[in-house]
């Protein structure tokens, strides 16, 4: 294999990166977090103000992967069988025939989701936690890169229905992008003057390739340090006196590969606490219940993760980078 052929995993990644940063200026910390829940095959929820690129940011991410993507836009009178699908008499083949939903494709931009009813709602709950869609008692798989990104505003409560506890612990991570910077926000003025920023984004990694990657998320080193670390950051959102229902077990699985993904990113051939610390917040925050609306899930988690020792990582000849995750991609 040539040496144009050979690309280690965080290099290709961090080509992706800079497609999506063709769309969204100024916020690579966002994106560096979506990629991570991409690798882990995770569901994603976008919570933010109205206009600030939620929608776009999933737009991105899709054109970039040579996958399919389909949109859902959420309203009140949302049907399961709008997502799922229907059975219907084909009177030609004189037979019931299957038509498919939206939900079968790989990437599925949930628009709006918590203005749409909690029935309808409850129509991803199987599909997000086993890629599986079961209509008329027959159940049919999704693809294994199937991801949801979801997108909602925090801010408006008229007509909406808040997620349950139960959905929400279903997403990997929530993410916000916020407001940009004002250099940023002349940058967004100047690129959306002429065409649309993502018919300039180039599709760069394919369903097998992707595959590839997040098969080698779980090759990373994980220390039993930081097992161990990671479950008593868990065990402390369930002591803490301000938080009514702590993080549950999926949460410290999501934590741990969160932060292989977070390695694999910077190419990194095991995790470091620094790796877990960067991804508390973002992968936890959403899977807690505090006693009191005055208080902040992300301030509580940062003090755990201050009152958490850390653990002391054994001495490793060299630095913490790897070349040896490769993959063989074609010309």
């Amino acid at each position: 294999m040539s040496d144009s052929n050979r690309k280690t995993a965080g290099k290709l990644l961090r080509s992706l990166l800079v497609e999506w940063e063709k769309a969204i200026i100024g916020k690579p910390d966002t994106l560096r977090l979506v990629m991570i829940s991409l690798l882990c095959r995770g569901h994603l929820l976008l919570e933010d103000l109205p206009g600030l690129g939620k929608t776009t940011l999933a737009k991105a991410l899709a054109k970039s992967l040579d996958l399919t993507f389909k949109r859902i836009q959420c309203t009140p009178d949302l049907l399961p069988a709008d997502i799922t699908g229907i059975t219907i008499f084909d009177q030609k083949a004189q037979g019931f025939r299957f038509l498919p939903g939206p939900v079968f494709t790989n990437i599925l931009l949930a628009d709006e989701i918590n203005r749409t009813s909690p029935r309808t709602q409850s129509a991803l709950l199987e599909a997000m936690a086993e890629r599986t869609v079961t209509v008329d008692r027959k159940t049919r798989k999704l693809p294994a890169t199937f991801m949801v990104i979801a997108t909602q505003n925090p801010i408006e409560f008229s007509g909406t229905f808040p997620l349950p506890e139960a959905q929400l612990d279903r997403f990997f991570m929530r993410v916000s992008l916020g407001y940009p910077k004002l250099q940023d926000e002349t940058r967004i003025m100047q690129m959306n003057r002429g065409e649309d920023p993502l018919d300039r984004i180039e599709a760069k990694i394919d369903d097998e390739t992707l595959q590839k990657l997040q098969h080698a998320v779980t090759k990373v080193q994980i220390d039993q340090k930081i097992v161990d670390y990671i479950a008593a950051l868990i065990h402390a959102t369930r002591r803490h006196k301000k938080i009514r229902l702590g993080v549950s077990p999926r949460g410290s699985i999501s934590l741990m590969k969160a932060a292989q993904a977070s390695a694999l990113l910077n190419d990194e051939s095991f995790v470091t606490p620094l790796r877990v610390q960067e991804l508390v917040a973002p992968v936890l925050a959403h899977r807690m219940l505090l006693r009191s609306n005055n208080d902040n899930d992300r301030n509580l988690l940062q003090e755990i993760i201050d009152a958490t020792p850390v653990p002391a990582m054994p001495e490793i000849k060299g630095d913490n980078h790897t070349t040896e995750t490769v993959l063989e991609l074609a010309e």
